[in-house]
Protein backbone atom coordinates (compact mmCIF):
# COMPACT_ATOMS: atom_id res chain seq x y z
CA UNK A 1 0.00 0.00 0.00
CA UNK A 2 1.52 3.88 -0.74
CA UNK A 3 0.54 6.91 1.13
CA UNK A 4 0.71 10.43 -0.43
CA UNK A 5 3.15 12.82 1.51
CA UNK A 6 3.79 16.14 -0.30
CA UNK A 7 7.17 16.71 -2.19
CA UNK A 8 9.17 19.44 -0.78
CA UNK A 9 10.88 19.89 -4.47
CA UNK A 10 7.30 20.52 -5.80
CA UNK A 11 6.90 23.82 -2.92
CA UNK A 12 9.27 25.61 -5.33
CA UNK A 13 7.31 28.61 -7.19
CA UNK A 14 6.58 28.06 -11.06
CA UNK A 15 5.22 30.56 -13.32
CA UNK A 16 4.25 32.53 -10.15
CA UNK A 17 1.91 29.99 -8.46
CA UNK A 18 2.90 27.01 -6.25
CA UNK A 19 2.14 23.85 -7.39
CA UNK A 20 1.44 20.61 -4.99
CA UNK A 21 2.45 17.05 -5.94
CA UNK A 22 2.05 13.90 -4.39
CA UNK A 23 5.20 11.90 -3.56
CA UNK A 24 3.22 7.64 -3.21
CA UNK A 25 5.37 6.10 -0.73
CA UNK A 26 5.30 2.57 0.61
CA UNK A 27 3.28 2.40 3.64
CA UNK A 28 3.48 -0.68 5.95
CA UNK A 29 0.60 -2.99 7.48
CA UNK A 30 0.15 -4.49 10.51
CA UNK A 31 1.35 -7.28 8.61
CA UNK A 32 4.34 -5.91 6.85
CA UNK A 33 5.23 -4.47 10.57
CA UNK A 34 5.20 -7.91 12.28
CA UNK A 35 6.99 -9.36 9.37
CA UNK A 36 9.91 -6.62 8.97
CA UNK A 37 9.88 -5.69 12.87
CA UNK A 38 9.40 -1.93 14.19
CA UNK A 39 13.16 -0.84 13.13
CA UNK A 40 11.69 -1.36 9.29
CA UNK A 41 9.14 1.14 9.90
CA UNK A 42 10.24 5.00 8.48
CA UNK A 43 10.23 7.30 11.15
CA UNK A 44 7.60 9.64 10.92
CA UNK A 45 7.40 12.76 9.14
CA UNK A 46 7.94 15.91 11.49
CA UNK A 47 7.33 19.84 10.53
CA UNK A 48 10.58 20.62 11.93
CA UNK A 49 12.66 17.64 9.04
CA UNK A 50 11.19 20.08 6.33
CA UNK A 51 11.39 23.98 7.91
CA UNK A 52 11.10 24.84 3.91
CA UNK A 53 7.87 23.12 3.87
CA UNK A 54 4.82 25.66 4.37
CA UNK A 55 1.38 24.36 4.89
CA UNK A 56 -0.66 27.05 5.08
CA UNK A 57 -3.38 27.25 2.25
CA UNK A 58 -5.90 29.70 0.70
CA UNK A 59 -8.90 29.14 -1.43
CA UNK A 60 -10.15 31.62 -4.47
CA UNK A 61 -13.03 30.68 -6.56
CA UNK A 62 -13.31 32.66 -9.32
CA UNK A 63 -10.18 33.67 -11.79
CA UNK A 64 -7.50 36.38 -10.17
CA UNK A 65 -8.63 40.43 -9.90
CA UNK A 66 -7.85 41.92 -13.35
CA UNK A 67 -5.24 44.50 -12.91
CA UNK A 68 -6.97 48.01 -13.31
CA UNK A 69 -6.21 48.62 -16.67
CA UNK A 70 -8.32 45.54 -17.72
CA UNK A 71 -10.83 46.36 -14.87
CA UNK A 72 -10.96 50.32 -16.80
CA UNK A 73 -11.49 48.44 -19.48
CA UNK A 74 -14.20 46.01 -17.83
CA UNK A 75 -16.13 49.03 -16.80
CA UNK A 76 -16.25 50.18 -20.05
CA UNK A 77 -17.51 47.39 -21.55
CA UNK A 78 -20.06 47.12 -19.24
CA UNK A 79 -21.27 50.61 -19.35
CA UNK A 80 -21.64 50.27 -23.39
CA UNK A 81 -23.80 46.54 -22.80
CA UNK A 82 -25.66 48.63 -19.81
CA UNK A 83 -26.43 51.10 -22.75
CA UNK A 84 -27.01 48.79 -25.48
CA UNK A 85 -29.27 46.67 -22.79
CA UNK A 86 -31.39 49.94 -22.18
CA UNK A 87 -31.42 50.87 -26.25
CA UNK A 88 -32.60 47.17 -26.72
CA UNK A 89 -35.51 47.75 -23.63
CA UNK A 90 -36.18 51.08 -24.94
CA UNK A 91 -36.90 49.63 -28.60
CA UNK A 92 -38.77 46.64 -27.74
CA UNK A 93 -40.64 49.42 -25.86
CA UNK A 94 -40.99 50.90 -29.21
CA UNK A 95 -41.94 48.24 -30.64
CA UNK A 96 -44.93 47.01 -28.34
CA UNK A 97 -46.33 50.41 -28.53
CA UNK A 98 -46.92 50.20 -32.05
CA UNK A 99 -48.08 46.56 -32.13
CA UNK A 100 -50.74 48.10 -29.15
CA UNK A 101 -51.85 50.91 -31.47
CA UNK A 102 -51.89 48.49 -34.76
CA UNK A 103 -53.91 45.65 -32.64
CA UNK A 104 -55.96 48.72 -31.28
CA UNK A 105 -56.74 50.23 -34.92
CA UNK A 106 -57.36 46.65 -36.02
CA UNK A 107 -59.73 45.89 -33.26
CA UNK A 108 -62.05 49.39 -33.90
CA UNK A 109 -62.08 48.33 -37.91
CA UNK A 110 -63.44 44.96 -37.18
CA UNK A 111 -65.93 46.33 -34.64
CA UNK A 112 -66.82 48.75 -37.64
CA UNK A 113 -67.16 46.17 -40.13
CA UNK A 114 -69.69 43.80 -37.51
CA UNK A 115 -71.58 47.01 -37.05
CA UNK A 116 -72.07 47.26 -40.68
CA UNK A 117 -72.30 43.97 -40.84
CA UNK A 118 -75.10 43.59 -38.53
CA UNK A 119 -76.53 46.91 -40.16
CA UNK A 120 -76.71 44.68 -43.48
CA UNK A 121 -78.60 41.50 -41.70
CA UNK A 122 -81.31 43.55 -40.24
CA UNK A 123 -81.92 45.45 -43.82
CA UNK A 124 -81.86 41.81 -45.28
CA UNK A 125 -84.38 40.42 -43.04
CA UNK A 126 -86.83 43.46 -43.22
CA UNK A 127 -86.48 43.05 -46.88
CA UNK A 128 -87.22 39.27 -46.88
CA UNK A 129 -90.52 39.76 -44.20
CA UNK A 130 -91.70 42.79 -47.10
CA UNK A 131 -91.15 40.10 -50.12
CA UNK A 132 -93.02 37.44 -47.66
CA UNK A 133 -95.76 40.11 -47.44
CA UNK A 134 -95.89 40.41 -51.14
CA UNK A 135 -95.82 36.84 -52.11
CA UNK A 136 -98.78 36.13 -49.45
CA UNK A 137 -100.96 38.83 -51.12
CA UNK A 138 -99.65 37.25 -54.61
CA UNK A 139 -100.74 34.02 -53.05
CA UNK A 140 -103.98 35.02 -52.33
CA UNK A 141 -104.58 37.24 -55.19
CA UNK A 142 -104.15 34.09 -57.57
CA UNK A 143 -106.59 31.90 -55.40
CA UNK A 144 -108.96 34.66 -55.49
CA UNK A 145 -108.52 34.40 -59.33
CA UNK A 146 -108.95 30.69 -59.26
CA UNK A 147 -112.12 30.79 -57.62
CA UNK A 148 -113.12 33.48 -59.86
CA UNK A 149 -112.40 31.49 -62.33
CA UNK A 150 -114.11 28.52 -60.85
CA UNK A 151 -117.09 30.53 -60.71
CA UNK A 152 -116.92 31.62 -64.57
CA UNK A 153 -116.77 27.90 -65.43
CA UNK A 154 -119.43 26.96 -63.58
CA UNK A 155 -121.76 29.45 -64.83
CA UNK A 156 -120.77 28.78 -68.45
CA UNK A 157 -121.45 25.36 -67.79
CA UNK A 158 -124.42 25.76 -66.58
CA UNK A 159 -125.30 28.56 -69.32
CA UNK A 160 -124.15 25.73 -71.99
CA UNK A 161 -124.11 27.77 -74.63
CA UNK A 162 -120.94 27.68 -76.77
CA UNK A 163 -120.99 31.53 -78.19
CA UNK A 164 -119.80 32.43 -74.23
CA UNK A 165 -117.09 29.67 -73.93
CA UNK A 166 -115.89 31.67 -77.94
CA UNK A 167 -115.32 34.48 -75.55
CA UNK A 168 -112.35 32.56 -72.83
CA UNK A 169 -108.96 33.36 -75.05
CA UNK A 170 -107.10 30.88 -72.64
CA UNK A 171 -106.40 28.03 -74.45
CA UNK A 172 -106.42 25.64 -71.22
CA UNK A 173 -109.78 27.82 -70.37
CA UNK A 174 -111.37 26.24 -73.75
CA UNK A 175 -110.09 23.22 -73.20
CA UNK A 176 -112.25 22.75 -70.17
CA UNK A 177 -115.42 23.89 -72.02
CA UNK A 178 -114.76 22.40 -75.15
CA UNK A 179 -112.67 18.91 -74.30
CA UNK A 180 -113.23 17.82 -77.96
CA UNK A 181 -112.02 20.75 -79.27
Amino acid sequence: MLTPLFSAAAMEPQRGERELQLLLLPATTPLDAAFHGAAARPPPAIPSDHPHLDLSLSISIGPPPPPAAASEAAAEQSIIKKKEAVADVQALRRQTAEQARMASAERAYAERVMELARRELELAEREFARARAIWERARGEVEKVERVKAMAARRIAAAGSAAAALEITCHACMQTFHPAA
